[in-house]
């Protein structure tokens, strides 16, 4: 990836009568890369997607693509195509005529654009379909369609509205794997909007996770699950997501020494929990259900004196409703964040207790 952003938002901000938008917004987008915009409804993922594209245009602030400046430029000036959630394809048009209706539009000579179609319908499995109109293809055939009509355009850019979303679950992760297959075979820049934290986390390069039109963490998904910035961050990535516990519900042995408990919550992934005799670990709590995944076993727990959680524990797990149990954890287990603020705390080694949990035993 290029040192210097191909695509850049530099303290962007746009609002609307009815509130919502962006807020001061700032993004760098590495040439050749897939960065994600995620986020809950109304967050300002698809605002910030239709500034990139110049469909809207921001109150302040400045965007560049290439290193130049498309603040005020239309959408057919900044080199770049889209694929909608809609497809947005021609019925009464072939697929073929479908693909390379952009390049007719722009009096692009015949030879080339037969060219540029064959190779289009080659990557995207569409080939022996370009005579068929879009009410005789399925679903995954008509997004393959969007997307060659995207390859077609030979744009360095390629913006994605929630593409998938019409898909069916099955459908969904084979068209991603393409989708993302293709980015990096042909080296585009993909900006892709979606609320999937799974699609967000299985394709991107850099996922920039909003949050009331700000932008609450940019990074790879890695550091996102293994390193959120804020409460929020932990607790919208991962499924299941991250439980956050208020210090207070700690026995006081179990915290971080040197810190002020009334300031402090805990974060704790599924996978870090563990099951113990009743009285061995920091919390007590009753099993409430469980769900048995193959792999996996979801634990459902009613939680004394914390929001109810769940452990995720590998293969079968006998265990009953209604047990009483401890859970624990490892030292290196635990996140702490500021309760006011949300940010994420990093504890000093002399701050942390090595006690934090007893040994894990056999129920």
């Amino acid at each position: 990836m290029s040192a210097q952003p191909f695509v850049r938002l530099k303290n962007v901000t746009r609002t609307f009568d009815g509130g919502g938008g962006v807020d001061n917004l700032s993004i760098d987008i590495a040439k050749g890369s897939f960065t994600v915009l995620l986020g809950p409804s109304g967050c300002g993922k698809s605002t910030t997607l239709r500034l990139i594209a110049g469909l809207e245009t921001p109150d302040r602030g400045r965007i560049e693509i290439g290193g130049r400046d498309v603040t005020a430029a239309g959408p057919s000036e900044r080199g770049l195509s889209m694929v909608f959630q809609s497809y947005a394809l021609f019925p009464h048009l072939d697929v073929a005529e479908n693909v390379v209706f952009g390049l007719r539009v722009r009096g692009v000579a015949r030879k080339e654009r037969d060219k540029r179609l064959a190779e289009a319908l080659a990557l995207t499995g569409l080939e022996g379909l370009g005579d068929r109109k879009p009410g005789q293809l399925s679903g995954g055939q008509r997004q393959r369609v969007a997307l060659a009509r995207a390859i077609v355009a030979d744009h360095p850019l390629c913006l994605m509205d929630e593409p998938l979303s019409n898909l069916d679950a099955k459908l969904r992760h084979s068209v991603r794997q393409e989708i993302r297959a293709l980015q990096r075979r042909l080296g585009m820049t993909v900006v892709y909007v979606t609320h999937d934290q799974t699609e967000a986390m299985g394709m991107a390069d850099q996922i920039v996770l909003l949050q009331k039109g700000r932008v609450e963490h940019m990074g790879p998904p890695a550091e996102l699950y293994e390193q959120p910035a804020t409460a929020f961050t932990a607790s919208f990535i991962g499924s299941p997501a991250m439980t956050l516990i208020p210090a207070a519900a700690l026995p006081h042995q179990f915290l971080p020494s040197s810190a002020r408990v009334s300031e402090l919550q805990l974060g704790l992934r599924a996978e870090d929990i563990e099951l113990m005799p009743e009285g061995r670990g920091p919390l007590a709590a009753t099993i409430v259900s469980s769900e048995f995944l193959g792999a996996e076993t979801y634990v459902y727990l009613a939680v004394d004196g914390a929001p109810p959680l769940i452990a995720r524990l590998p293969g079968r797990d006998e265990r009953a409703a209604g047990q009483r149990v401890s859970l624990g954890w490892s030292p290196a287990s635990p996140h702490w964040f500021d309760r006011e603020s949300g940010k994420r705390i990093t504890l000093s080694s002399d701050q942390t207790s090595s006690e934090l949990v007893s040994q894990p035993a056999a129920v």
